[in-house]
């Protein structure tokens, strides 16, 4: 058997790692898409290292894009085998591989405006809506903690990570003549706290361990902390100083946690008198799925639903659908918060807030998530003087905020923790992915102080035989 590392390799997106079993079964752990890459996130997009139509079998552990993205493109491309996953990620799939097909037409349509002004050739999106919308035929969705046999010699079972609706550590067990070769990818680890997801639970023995590490060499707040940080920049921006506070959030997970907290606030009478926007039609189709699947959902939020049957709305909170809404909360004067989409301010119409507020010392910018340093998000983050949004230059005199314990990615000690129920003995080997290297590097120390070995930190390309 071999495994080779396509994609998550020394850096954080395009999760991509393909298994080819001794008989020549053919298993993509994750396809997903590379972003914030600047100019070389089309290409990097576009070179797969494999031949879609070759593959057998693609296991998603969980909706991000940065995990899922690609899949429609390796559809186009010929790819026809099965796609595996939970209820709830098939369903969140649905709408956010068509928002992305849509998201590559919308930002060709504009890049080759610019390209026919040069006369320079244009260019074809990496795939479009309808590609997002057939590839789903291939999709046949799983229950947590069910053996799920996807040919005679080969099982998957999903075990909940927490890190998002429907994630969940992929268990798999290989039969190769008389052996059996147990592998777990954890996809993403979320936190042990969720203020709406159940706990990640413990997963099935492995001897090969595929474990992510975006947070591998820091700490996350608490998340009471964070609850009170988010309130005291709400009434600092917005009472204090009368201005907008945009809050750029993934659609999904993300968002749904900050409303989640807004609503909490608002039911204790803690929220100020000012209008929600949650500006971002994924998100509105997302927390509609969220609703769907309560199974997901722990016992606290359950508890609350009790009493109050939608903690994802309240009298001041509004969701906005269409472009011209969208647009009017420009011309908003009045002090309003403003989530919007993409979480790290790469795409989506938060790019269009934070050019209309980021140059105004009265508004406010709060980061509530990762941001790789290539993308947007990630320059301001740094402290960056002016940034370029949309080919446009712009000083940044807003305030720049952030509460990292909103991220669903659990921190080093969580991760570590999540880990503890695998014995070291027998684990043959360790890939550390999913990270930037020096993350990476870092978790890879730790997890030797607590008695794994063999560790691998893989290149992109690498490829390892056992």
């Amino acid at each position: 058997m071999k495994i080779q590392f396509l994609g998550a390799a020394r850096e954080v997106t395009g999760s991509k790692h393909l298994i080819t079993t001794n008989n020549g079964k053919k298993i993509l752990l994750d396809c997903g898409m590379f972003q914030g890459k600047g100019l070389d996130t089309d290409s990097m997009n576009r070179k797969l290292g494999f031949n879609p139509a070759e593959i057998d079998f693609l296991i998603l552990s969980h909706a991000h894009i940065d995990h899922t993205g690609l899949v429609p493109y390796i559809y186009r491309l010929g790819f026809k085998g099965t796609i595996i996953c939970t209820h709830a990620t098939r369903d969140l799939c649905s709408i956010m591989l068509a928002d992305c097909g849509h998201i590559q037409e919308q930002d060709t349509k504009w890049f080759n405006k610019k390209m026919a002004k040069k006369g320079l050739p244009l260019v074809s999106p990496i795939y479009n809506r309808m590609d997002a919308e057939r590839c789903l035929e291939l999709f046949v969705s799983v229950a947590y903690n069910k053996f799920f046999f996807i040919d005679e010699n080969i099982k998957v079972t999903f075990t909940n990570t927490g890190h998002l609706l429907g994630g969940g550590v992929v268990n798999l067990e290989i039969k190769e003549g008389n052996t059996i070769k147990r592998i777990a990818y954890t996809g993403d680890i979320g936190r042990p706290t969720n203020r709406i997801l159940k706990s990640p639970q413990k997963f099935l023995q492995a001897d090969i361990l595929i474990t992510e590490s975006t947070y591998g060499d820091r700490l996350h707040e608490g998340n009471l902390y964070a609850e009170e940080k988010l309130l005291q920049v709400v009434e600092n921006t917005c009472v204090k100083k009368g201005g907008k506070l945009i809050i750029p959030s993934f659609s999904v997970g993300r968002t749904q946690e900050v409303v989640y907290s807004l609503n909490r606030f608002y039911n204790d009478n803690r929220l100020p008198k000012i209008d929600i926007f949650v500006d971002s039609p994924l998100s509105v189709n997302a927390t509609n799925i969220f609703r769907m699947h309560s199974e997901c959902f722990n016992d606290s939020i359950m508890k609350v639903m009790e009493t109050d049957p939608n903690p994802f709305g309240f009298n001041s909170l509004h969701y906005i659908q269409s472009i011209e809404e969208s647009k009017r909360l420009n011309d908003n004067k009045n002090p309003c918060v403003i989530i919007s989409a993409s979480g790290m301010m790469e795409a989506g119409r938060v790019k269009h807030h934070l050019a209309n507020s980021i140059s105004n010392p009265k508004n406010t910018i709060l980061a509530v998530g990762y941001c790789s340093p290539m993308t947007l998000g990630g320059r301001i983050l740094s402290g960056a003087k002016k940034v370029s949004i949309f080919g446009d230059e712009y000083d940044v005199k807003a305030d720049i905020e952030r509460i990292d314990a909103y991220s669903g990615h659990a921190d080093y000690k969580e991760m570590v923790e999540f880990l503890s129920c695998q014995d070291k003995a027998l684990l043959k080997k360790v890939f550390v992915v999913h990270g930037e290297y020096r993350a990476q590097q870092a978790f890879q120390k730790t997890l030797e102080t607590e008695g794994y070995s063999n560790i691998s930190i893989p290149e992109m390309g690498e490829s390892f035989e056992f």
